[in-house]
């Protein structure tokens, strides 16, 4: 049997959602009867994409930086720092498969890809109107205040919760396929994602106490360095409910594939952002969306990270 590839955004419950539509869209539209292989892809220091990677008769990229490998059939991105280097770029761009297309206007991939499904390859999008509807949501973080994201009543920041902290990829996988052919709904509500809740939202209810110690505001800045208390992954709407009165915040973080740099800005600041935060991450060879965006550096590149994010603060005070 003919195989997809499908590399995803990992952790991130646009990621997720992006290879759930992707993969209906794909199976609809293109090939009715490939078998589908999931790989998450994570930003880090060095090379993003391992050797051997595109190993599928076809391979996908969704809500991830380009690849100018051969390999590559299908890549769909929303972010503005899509690109790794200028050569990808013109890379892309050169492209003519009909198969690669990036809109940085999208407040998230899954949106996009169901669109453009929809638009260039006639895929019918409205069974799975759900899941984009809160993708998109998350992701654009289009929410009327910081404790709808921060308390989490809705069935989407539930499953949102285990995406972004489970690390048994095949779990991850299971979500995927399901999305495919049950609402976001059932899928929330399946007794192997309600288990792993309770747990993931003590750790959040801890992950708030953990910054309001380590927080420190500076102007229209909150900083906290959360090294040493296992918190990779935390709810970036947690500083903006804990300090309302900020426009950025700046962490620094360690895991054990890399020291990271998050950079964010509050959607209901009292002073608007002037900054364009991908831009910054960029010069430190990092980068996401103008409101939100990251560095990622090896691990024993803390002392880096530390230093970048002081002079980040530094900028952003300005």
């Amino acid at each position: 049997m003919s195989k997809i590839k499908v590399c995803y955004h990992g952790n991130c419950f646009d990621g997720v959602s992006s290879a759930a539509v992707f993969s209906k869209f794909y199976k609809e539209r293109i090939h009715p009867g490939w078998e589908f292989v999931y790989q998450p892809v994570v930003h880090r220091a060095g090379a993003l994409f391992d050797d051997g990677l595109f190993d599928g008769d076809e391979n996908a990229i969704v809500d991830f930086k380009y690849s100018n490998s051969p390999k590559l059939t299908w890549w769909f991105d929303h972010h503005k720092s899509a690109f790794l280097s200028p050569e990808d770029e013109a890379h892309f761009k050169a492209d003519t498969s009909g198969r690669k297309f990036l809109d940085a206007d999208y407040k998230s991939c899954t949106r996009f890809i169901a669109d453009t499904g929809q638009r260039k390859f006639g895929f019918d999008a409205a069974p799975m109107s759900a899941l984009i509807h809160w993708a998109n949501k998350i992701d654009g973080a289009l929410y009327e205040n910081a404790a709808e994201p921060v308390e989490m009543k809705a069935d989407a920041f539930k499953l949102a919760l285990v995406i972004e902290n489970e690390r048994d990829q095949k779990l991850i996988e299971h979500i995927i396929r399901d999305l495919q052919t049950k609402s976001l709904s059932e899928v929330a509500q399946s007794p192997y994602i309600v288990e792993r809740i309770e747990p993931l939202y003590k750790r959040h209810l801890r992950s708030m106490e953990i910054i309001k110690q380590t927080a420190r505001v500076a102007g229209p800045v909150v900083f906290f360095d959360v090294v040493g208390h296992d918190m990779e992954g935390y709810n970036k709407f947690v500083p903006y409910y804990l300090h309302p009165e900020v426009t950025y915040s700046v962490s620094v973080s360690l895991s054990s594939f890399r020291s990271k740099v998050s950079v964010g800005s509050n959607p209901w600041a009292p002073r608007p952002r002037t900054h364009d935060l991908a831009a910054i991450c960029e010069r430190y060879g990092g980068g996401g969306h103008a409101v939100v965006a990251a560095i990622s550096l090896a691990p024993e590149e803390l002392e880096t990270a530390r230093k970048i994010a002081a002079e980040i603060v530094e900028e952003l005070q300005r």
